[in-house]
């Protein structure tokens, strides 16, 4: 912990696990990285200005050369965010194309050229479902094209599976929940190596696909599974080695806010190509991966998902003009008697999100407690049940992507899919519609989650346009049995008045909000996926009503949910009254270092044997007067460098205090020190020249002497605001000058877990889900083993 001793954790063995788990993650300071970032700017400009006056009387080479170099600084971070805006666009883009292919791979091949898909393979051929002579099905044997189905979906599963539990566990999950923790502060070692870069994109075009930020989102469905697997675009930071300001965005610990800036850039160009929605992309970054606002990074987040569209819309892999399969424009407009189906649509979007959130945690945790160690067979088993239950579907056997382009379209241009829009078969259309939304809801509840790249965006979005376009045909159907209802006396008798289309479209936009718990995001990118005004209000409609159900029942998005559930360290965006001070919840046992008195031996000892990340600095006199904090690997390094740099034996004497004849104009005063962290190592080595002797250290420079610190008695919230907005690593708490404790993140979320979590998950519901989990785990292994132990018997003999 920061600036906690070790002793601190002796009994953490008896805490739940999730809170076991916040010690697995580093917080970073970022008011300490603004003042390094702040006075590195500083130190360049410097630099630069002291060249220009040597070159401003001389229009020479070496001046003109000068002003490039000035240019290009201050273009470095647009150019890295351009070249992985660029690397965005170009994975979407192939994403799509092979994606495409495997999912029709299931089915057939195209003879005439085996790696296209059935679409370019009977390109020529319009509105051909069954396809063409160049499409030959695996069989012509309806069973065995059924068991080919199951058996592709099952292997694509395994091969997802297995890299992901082989090569990088942290490939599985969409990833929302772990970048908003990493945007948040905390470091999660390994997540953004390249090796989970590596399997994301090859379990992309192998399995379903949800390409998202970190989670930017490209989608299919290869493996038949009711979730999609996650490409995190953010791992094209791998292409800024090359530039020096940025070389170090490549680890958290170095330069953490400009990986935040990358980071949440990446994540609006990756929503920006899976909806082909720039604007809408960088709403999503802001509306649910950050929690602070910055101009600065909305500008980039909003230029990396220019970029990255640009560039697929380049590529153009669908060779119609649209980024997304499912992009479409209408062209009637509603009535307003349909707000009241609308609103239906609203309500069941509410509906549908608590309902996943509550029963996918909770299968969740029947996972965690019972799947845990099978998660392959896991995976292999759900894509074999989505197979076997979805190939009778029509609306479950085709992509995803290809479903909600069916569901959204017009029947006047080309929207009749096997009968979708024939009077005679608006009835059966509506019961497979219904049966297909129902399937999905729960195949989707055991899905998500699973030990594979996956997410929620397409599947919420497919659920609820089969259900809205269930709803728009029977509207339609009402239309067409009554047209002398009042209702309907605006409907003129020769053009039709319903668009069923625009009902499956409003029905996705209303799960995938109520899943999400977004809204402004949600309405801008149906906007840019219609290019329709008239559509803007009836969304807007739609969305209200399911954030009033969302919030009549209680429930959080599916991201935050997942982020307590894991016991991921992070804050919530909205604020609770707990009517409790810093007092409460503060550490009181920690490890400090007095002014004077302590020698490099003793100051080493204490390195070695406590696990505090920082030392507050107090008066050697026993009355602990705050004299400031510094950090524990700043404080290491220095030790190291004034052994090299000077006869420093372990008895040497060392100081946190400066003498009155000390230079205060020391640069990096306060701040860090390390190269690490933001200074140059010849600038370090200057400064511990000018401080350290052979009798004594003086290490006051990397001291800082201003930390930010609380009374005992301020309300715990205020604390939490000053987390959220400010961003320190550590709160010391002062009591009239003397150090009382040390307030972290991990202090405040230990305390909201231990008392309000652990209360509010032990309801009735909870506790009845476990017992019916737990006899239905009892009864499926009984009766597998009884089988098993018959089926060997059987073949023994």
């Amino acid at each position: 912990m920061n600036g906690v001793s070790s002793s601190s954790r002796s009994d953490g063995q008896h805490e739940p696990e999730p809170i076991k788990r916040y010690r697995d993650f580093t917080t970073i300071d970022w008011i300490q990285d603004s003042i390094i970032e702040r006075n590195r700017r500083i130190r360049k400009a410097r630099q630069l200005q002291s060249r220009h006056h040597g070159y401003q009387t001389k229009l020479s080479l070496s001046w003109w050369w000068l002003q490039i170099q000035r240019i290009g600084s201050a273009g470095q971070g647009w150019f890295v965010i351009s070249l992985i805006g660029m690397c965005i666009g170009v994975n979407a883009a192939l994403i799509s194309i092979i994606t495409e292919w495997l999912s029709d791979i299931k089915m057939g091949y195209c003879y005439d050229a085996w790696w296209l898909n059935q679409q370019f393979c009977c390109w020529e051929i319009e509105g051909d479902e069954g396809g063409c002579d160049s499409w030959h099905p695996w069989s012509q044997s309806t069973f065995a094209r059924y068991i080919i189905y199951v058996i592709c979906a099952a292997a694509f599963a395994f091969t997802a599976a297995h890299l992901v539990q082989r090569l990088a566990k942290y490939a599985a999950g969409s990833g929302i929940s772990e970048i908003k923790c990493i945007i948040a502060g905390f470091t999660m070692k390994g997540f953004l190596g390249l090796s989970t870069l590596a399997v994301k994109s090859l379990t992309l075009v192998r399995t379903l696909l949800l390409g998202s930020h970190r989670k930017q989102l490209r989608y299919d469905v290869a493996a038949g599974h009711c979730v999609r697997p996650v490409y995190s675009a953010d791992s094209c930071k791998a292409k800024v080695r090359p530039l020096p300001k940025y070389a170090r965005v490549l680890s958290l610990k170095e330069t953490p806010g400009k990986m935040r800036e990358i980071i949440t850039a990446s994540s609006a160009a990756g929503v920006a190509v899976a909806f082909g929605s720039p604007i809408g992309g960088v709403l999503f970054s802001i509306e649910e991966m950050t929690s602070n606002f910055s101009i600065q990074t909305m500008w980039k987040s909003f230029f990396c998902a220019l970029v990255a569209t640009v560039t697929l819309s380049a590529m153009n892999p669908y060779r119609s003009g649209k980024l997304v399969l499912f992009q479409v424009t209408y062209d009637r407009d509603w009535h307003f008697f349909e707000i009241l189906f609308f609103i239906i649509l609203g309500i069941f979007g509410g509906l549908y999100g608590a309902f996943m959130v509550k029963f996918n945690m909770q299968y969740a945790a029947f996972r965690r407690k019972y799947l845990s160690s099978h998660p392959i067979a896991e995976a292999i088993a759900l894509a074999t049940l989505t197979g076997i239950i979805g190939y009778w579907n029509r609306f479950l056997r085709i992509d995803m992507t290809e479903s909600m382009a069916v569901l959204f379209r017009e029947c006047d241009g080309g929207g009749d899919y096997g009968g979708l829009c024939q009077t005679s078969s608006q009835w059966t259309m509506s019961v497979t519609l219904l049966l297909s939304t129902l399937i999905r809801v729960l195949l989707v509840v055991i899905s998500y989650g699973s030990k594979v790249p996956c997410g929620i965006f397409v599947p919420s979005m497919a659920i609820g346009a089969s259900f809205g376009r269930m709803i728009g045909i029977l509207v339609k159907a009402l239309n067409q049995a009554y047209p002398q209802l009042g209702i309907f006396s605006v409907c003129k008798p020769d053009i039709p008045c319903i668009t069923p289309g625009t009902y499956a479209f409003l029905g996705a936009a209303a799960t995938l909000s109520g899943v999400m718990r977004i809204t402004v995001t949600v309405v801008v990118i149906m906007f840019e996926l219609t290019g329709a005004l008239t559509y803007i209000l009836p969304t807007m409609i739609v969305l209200l009503v399911t954030k009033f159900v969302g919030d009549f029942l209680g429930v959080t998005g599916i991201a935050d949910e997942a982020i307590r559930f894991n016991g991921y360290p992070f804050l919530e965006k909205d604020d609770h009254q707990y009517n409790v001070s810093v007092a409460r919840v503060m550490r009181t046992d920690l490890s400090t270092l007095p002014v004077t008195g302590l020698t490099v031996h003793r100051i080493e000892e204490r390195l070695e044997h406590t696990t505090a990340k920082g030392y507050p600095v107090v008066s050697a006199d026993g009355r602990r007067t705050l004299l400031g904090y510094i950090d524990g690997d700043e404080l290491r390094y220095v030790l190291e460098k004034a052994r090299k740099v000077h006869d420093v034996t372990s008895d040497t004497q060392c100081s946190f205090a400066a003498d009155p004849d000390d230079n205060d104009d020391v640069e990096f005063s306060g701040t860090g020190a390390a190269p690490g962290v933001g200074m140059d190592e010849d600038i370090a080595t200057e400064i511990v020249e000018s401080t350290a002797t052979p009798d004594v250290v003086k290490l006051w420079p990397w001291v800082n002497q201003t930390p930010l610190t609380v009374a005992p008695q301020l309300p715990l919230e205020i604390a939490m605001q000053l987390f959220k907005r400010m961003g320190p690593r550590v709160i010391l708490v002062e009591d009239h000058g003397a150090l009382a404790g040390l307030l972290t993140v991990k202090d405040v979320l230990r305390f909201t877990w231990t008392e309000h979590s652990v209360e509010s998950q032990a309801t009735w519901n909870n506790l009845y889900f476990e017992s019916f989990a737990e006899d239905a785990w009892s009864w499926i292994t009984f009766h597998s083993s009884t089988v098993w132990s018959w089926v060997r018997g059987r073949f023994s003999r």
